[in-house]
């Protein structure tokens, strides 16, 4: 009998070029093609996320589960669901999950929480610093570039590149 593997898990995130990935809990910048990447990356994906972005969001995000990992006791959100460690986000995330991911959204305390236990993350890396209230550092020795998509700058907006890393293998 084959046992399905172990969901994936994936770290989505945008970063400016001086590690910016959020300000004032919002993005600091607008980029409608990384807009469009995080949806085709998180639809149909159970999604694990801090309070405060998803309290960033515009509301519940069509197609997707929400994982709000808070310290919070009183916290509740219809439509969300709810865990306050990491294991109990990861058996929510895992239970029903026929995508083989699981997206990790933010912020950055989550992805701290995460970092040690993900597979791969997918980066929009924007070619511009911006000003920010919430950083990240740029991916260690231990991931490897496995695929990158350039794009230019145009009009206000500026270059970026969707930038994959795959965790290398500890050998």
């Amino acid at each position: 009998m084959n046992t399905p593997a172990a969901p994936e898990i994936v770290l989505i995130y945008a970063r400016a070029a001086n590690g910016a990935i959020g300000n004032r809990g919002d993005l600091p910048w607008r980029l409608p093609a990384d807009l469009k990447r995080f949806k085709a990356l998180t639809m149909g994906k159970p999604m694990v996320m801090g309070r405060k972005t998803f309290e960033s969001l515009p509301g519940l995000l069509p197609g997707r589960r929400h994982i709000v990992l808070t310290r919070r006791e009183r916290w509740d959100h219809e439509g969300a669901e709810l865990a306050h460690d990491r294991d109990t986000a990861l058996a929510l995330a895992r239970a029903d999950n026929e995508t083989g991911e699981i997206a990790v959204v933010g912020g950055a305390a989550i992805f701290d929480v995460f970092m040690p236990l993900a597979h791969r993350i997918e980066l929009t890396q924007i070619h511009a610093d911006y000003p920010g209230d919430t950083f990240m550092s740029e991916p260690g020795r231990e991931w490897a570039e496995v695929a990158r998509e350039d794009h230019g700058a145009e009009g206000d907006k500026p270059a970026f590149s969707f930038v994959t890393y795959r965790r290398r293998d500890p050998a």
